[in-house]
């Protein structure tokens, strides 16, 4: 029997690639987007198969009734996707709380709102898949990208919970942790105010890398969404996915470091107890 899938951030990027993959799959597609009308080729497309919905993820207050109209149209929800999002570069001390706010409100507030709605359809009918768009920028961080990182490592968190509390009830939690795609990522993006020169060795680098790297980034977002329909498909789906070479180079040296550290000061961590 084909899915419903629900896929936020529908119009662009891996949203797209989604949404094509699903439709590839001979499944229906519930394809959001702040403004609907970039969604019209794909309706052209397949009008049997898509049905594009207005939804910006910032405004929760209208999430439940998105879910609940889309529940009560397609019979149930099968894969949630958690995909709408952007970046953001700024130092720690550059970044506004505005602007860490912001952040907060696409890549947590948003993916924990559609969660929070999708699940009581899921555990009713035992079944179901959340996938849980975050980012190699989800394992580890570097200059520039804290507020991002910290939006995505929160979104991990979440997520890790989520899938001991939902595994047993019949729903599987996809951690999906790419690296550099061909997708718009890039040009949507925001930049704190450039105005402290200490940060320009380090923040800098990240800040001209976003500026200029759009349309060089050897990910292909087409078999990324193969990739996560695979492991959706799996008899055992993983937790975490991370998508293409320089995710998995970045997130296993990350590892080596993190054991490291616990390596070399393992004996000052283990003689912190109280004194018996």
């Amino acid at each position: 029997m084909s899915k419903v899938w629900l896929v936020t951030g529908a119009n662009s990027g891996f949203g797209r690639a989604f949404v094509e993959a699903a439709v590839g799959a001979g499944d229906v597609v519930v394809a959001t987007a702040r403004r609907v009308g970039s969604l019209d080729d794909l309706v052209a497309a397949h009008p049997d198969q898509v049905d594009a919905v207005a939804l910006d993820v910032t405004d929760t207050a209208a999430i439940d009734a998105v879910v609940r109209d889309v529940a009560e149209r397609h019979g149930r929800i099968d894969v949630l996707v958690n995909n709408a999002g952007r970046t953001h570069v700024g130092s720690v001390e550059e970044t506004g709380d505005a602007e860490l706010r912001s952040l907060f409100d696409v890549h947590v507030f948003g993916p924990w709102a559609l969660t929070r709605a999708v699940l009581p359809h899921m555990r009713a009918r035992r079944s179901g898949a959340i996938v849980q768009l975050s980012s190699v920028g989800g394992q580890m961080s570097m200059a520039g990208f804290g507020a991002y990182s910290a939006t995505k490592f929160a979104l991990e968190g979440m997520s890790e919970a989520l899938a001991a509390e939902v595994r047993p009830l019949g729903i599987d939690v996809l951690i999906v942790e790419p690296g550099a795609f061909r997708t718009n990522l890039f040009g949507n993006h925001s930049l704190s105010e450039d105005g402290i020169a200490d940060y320009a060795d380090t923040v800098g680098g990240t800040r001209r890398y976003v500026e200029t790297g759009g349309g060089t980034q050897a990910g292909d977002p087409a078999k990324a969404a193969a990739a996560v329909v695979t492991a959706l498909d799996a008899e055992n789906t993983p937790l975490r996915l991370a998508l293409g070479g320089d995710s998995i180079d970045t997130i296993l040296t990350h590892l080596d470091q993190v054991r490291a550290d616990l390596t070399t000061w393992e004996k000052v961590g283990r003689d912190t107890q109280l004194d018996q």
